[in-house]
């Protein structure tokens, strides 16, 4: 398994990247081949923090590029600065 993590600071309105993210963004990642799971959470503070599991890395990989063009299409006003992202094999799970 593979995942992605990328972390928002300075959100300007949580609640509504959250709906946003809910309805436009999370039926794209289930289209998205070897799809697991996917979390977006507000972490308060304007930092919004999404963890995504792909079945491998090509899926990881694809999300990534999903996240940068949705972002850029329908969350640029409340997500002003970019990500931090971090991806990578997934050693341990629970």
């Amino acid at each position: 398994m593979y995942a992605v993590v990328r972390r928002y600071e300075g959100v300007t309105d949580p609640a509504e990247a959250g709906r946003r993210v809910d309805e436009g963004f999370v039926p794209l990642l289930r289209q998205v081949p070897g799809f697991v799971a996917y979390y977006w959470i507000d972490a308060g503070g304007g930092v919004m923090v999404s963890t995504s599991i792909y079945e491998d890395q090509a899926g990881a990989d694809e999300s990534v590029k999903r996240a940068a063009d949705f972002v850029r299409e329908s969350l640029a006003s409340l997500l002003p600065n970019p990500p931090q992202v971090t991806a990578g094999q997934v050693v341990a799970a629970g």
